[in-house]
């Protein structure tokens, strides 16, 4: 028989194999209809009823529920999602998605966001049924589609029509949370996700006099736009120290034996090498400029000019930030709410915590969980809508020199071999003792 920590390596390499490139366009992306397909046959091997759910052609969701020893108990929901971005190959040292295994690690887009939890969770829930164990709790597994672009396809399809698939619900577990960051050879400070920043995608729209390109022209909605967008991409907003990151902060100091000084934060997250680009994206509301669209003939001025802009706000920040985003912008142009989804934010305490912790150091007595917050999203926020309180949690123990940050829709994306068997043990201990 096998065991969770011998099948989670195939089970993650047979999942990136399946390319499920989400473009954010239907017509150009490959769909999870395929991958959806495959984590329905793992689950049925060992006898586990699922459900699949399709929210427009190839975009497939699994929802699947393992009844627990007591049924009074509020149920867990563990969730990944099964789309990747894309990946040109051109790019890459290996095939995005061949599934290469090489020097300790397996390689792939997906292999850590977040193919590797999605193998995870198949691979203990397999065990279980294998070896008869039935969890102390319901267990709610979700596999989700369209989480890269904003998830109208799969969390907030389900959420708002299939919200019954998740009744009893109180609690969920997600990615981007539960790594490591070493500190020292001893020490290790995992960082589980207890708040994530908000997402707000924009248009702005400039219009001007159109008129040939020769002419002397002093309203030209490409340059009004231009000029906005570079307001915007210099500009850094105030800084704000949420509960969650002065927690991570303070306890980050204390392992590096520094002194954290909250009026000047950045002290701090420049002496944390590879997670600084993520930590330091959330002492403050950020815009990012992503794209340009102008013009239709070179020698022709256009009467109108826009741009894209990705917007992150910090929980209860958004009202202040589209006011000071008001002002860098100027009153000349519209402003088109695209996408938006508010930041989520819980505490790091209670029984569930304490099983993440406890888990951790079974198996590695060197860790030390820490609360910490995302720069970006997941599909967490729909789930909050339900009630949940979400967290980040699929536990990794990497090496000291990984670059984890910048794995994450990154060229060369890999998961260390021992990092997901050791993700498989400490998943199995949590779930066991929550």
């Amino acid at each position: 028989m096998r065991t969770a920590e011998q099948e989670v390596i195939d089970l993650c390499r047979d999942l990136i194999r399946i390319d499920t490139t989400n473009t954010g366009d239907l017509a150009t992306s490959a769909g999870e209809r395929l991958a959806a397909e495959y984590v329905c046959e793992k689950l049925s091997e060992v006898g586990i009823e699922t459900t699949l759910l399709e929210s427009a052609a190839r975009r497939a969701n699994v929802v699947a529920r393992i009844a627990g020893a007591d049924p009074t108990r509020p149920a867990l929901l563990v969730h990944g999602h099964l789309d990747v971005v894309p990946a040109d190959a051109a790019e890459w040292s290996v095939d995005p998605f061949a599934g290469e295994m090489k020097d300790g690690f397996l390689w792939g887009r997906g292999a850590i966001d977040m193919k590797d939890f999605d193998a995870m969770m198949l691979a203990v829930v397999r065990q279980w049924k294998r070896t008869g164990y039935v969890p102390p709790r319901d267990i709610v597994l979700c596999y989700t589609a369209d989480e890269e672009a904003g998830s109208d396809y799969g969390a907030t399809f389900l959420v708002n029509n299939h919200a019954h698939l998740f009744e009893g619900c109180t609690e969920a577990i997600g990615e981007v949370g539960g790594y490591s960051y070493s500190v020292t050879s001893d020490l290790r400070l995992y960082l589980i996700q207890t708040a994530e920043k908000g997402i707000d995608w924009l248009k702005i729209h400039a219009t001007g006099r159109p008129g040939h390109g020769s002419f002397v022209h002093d309203n030209n909605a490409v340059t009004t736009v231009s000029d906005a967008v570079s307001r915007v991409g210099h500009h850094r907003f105030p800084i704000t120290i949420t509960p969650t990151v002065r927690s991570f902060l303070e306890q980050a100091s204390q392992a590096l034996g520094i002194e954290f000084d909250p009026d000047n934060p950045e002290l701090t997250i420049g002496k944390l090498g590879p997670v600084a680009a993520i930590v330091g994206a959330t002492i403050r509301n950020t815009a990012n400029p992503t794209g340009l669209e102008a013009g239709y003939k070179h020698n022709v001025i256009p009467g109108k000019a826009s741009a894209t802009i990705d917007c992150r706000t910090l929980p209860g920040q958004y009202d202040l930030f589209r006011e000071q985003l008001h002002e860098v912008i100027g009153p000349d142009l519209e402003i088109e709410s695209v996408h938006r989804q508010p930041a989520v934010e819980t505490t790091f305490d209670g029984p569930l915590v304490a099983a993440m912790a406890e888990a951790l150091r079974a198996e590695d007595p060197g860790a030390h969980a820490v609360p910490y917050m995302l720069s970006g999203g997941t599909d967490a926020k729909q789930f909050a809508r339900l009630g949940m309180r979400c967290f980040g949690f699929s536990p990794l123990k990497l090496p000291a020199d990984l670059n984890f940050a910048a794995l994450f829709h990154g060229i060369d994306e890999r998961v260390p071999l021992d990092a997901l068997q050791f993700g498989v043990r400490v998943l199995d201990r949590f779930l066991k003792g929550s």
